[in-house]
């Protein structure tokens, strides 16, 4: 079995120090998403059906991690990891949380070689789609890029580069192949969801 540290980046590296009252607001955030976040109840629900059934003590976790990310799956442990000193709002969580459980889904569904960087640059992709992420009004409002015209596709390329370069020391171009190389077919993939959410 891999060393602890090894199974998800965001554990490893990290001067974070545990506080308990970021712990205590991970939770509480936590909680509110698993009771009213839709995107959330819907994953939720479809691991269940998928024979995946997330037991939350279990499954997610709050923890300090390092300053590059604000969650990670753990394939390892079988865990949701939620970065209690990097999630700044209920947002955020709910954000985090769906683009996790999306890997977990991936996970649960296809055998996922998680070194392999196509493997990776897909459900990444899919999780950047998926999550709420790249919905229209926050790339506009929130992170200040403008334009209509594939909006969704660019946003879901270029956070599925980011989040491949916050947990694998590749290149940015390395990177770039990988997620162009999958970006057609897995962009379309919307399972569990019918489509991309609104």
């Amino acid at each position: 079995m891999a060393n602890r540290d090894d199974a998800f980046v965001g554990r490893t590296g990290t001067d974070a120090k545990p506080d308990p009252r970021l712990h205590k607001l991970c939770q509480r955030r936590l909680e509110y998403a698993v009771k009213r976040n839709p995107y959330v109840r819907y994953m939720l629900d479809a691991m269940k059906k998928a024979g995946c059934e997330v037991n939350l003590e279990k499954h997610v976790v709050c923890e300090p991690c390092g300053p590059t990310v604000s969650g990670g799956f753990d394939p390892e442990h079988r865990q949701v990891v939620l970065c209690e000193n990097n999630i700044y709002s209920q947002g955020c969580m709910n954000d985090t949380l769906t683009h996790e459980l999306v890997h977990a889904y991936d996970y649960c569904r296809v055998n996922i070689d998680w070194n392999n960087l196509e493997h990776l640059a897909c459900t990444e992709i899919r999780a950047a789609s998926l999550s709420g992420e790249c919905f229209f009004w926050k790339e506009t409002f929130a992170r200040l890029k403008f334009g209509w015209k594939a909006h969704h596709q660019v946003c879901a390329r270029e956070r599925a580069i980011k989040s491949i370069l916050c947990v694998k020391n590749i290149t940015e171009a390395e990177a770039t192949r990988a997620v162009d190389s999958v970006f057609a077919k897995c962009f379309q993939d919307t399972i569990p969801f019918e489509r991309v959410p609104p």
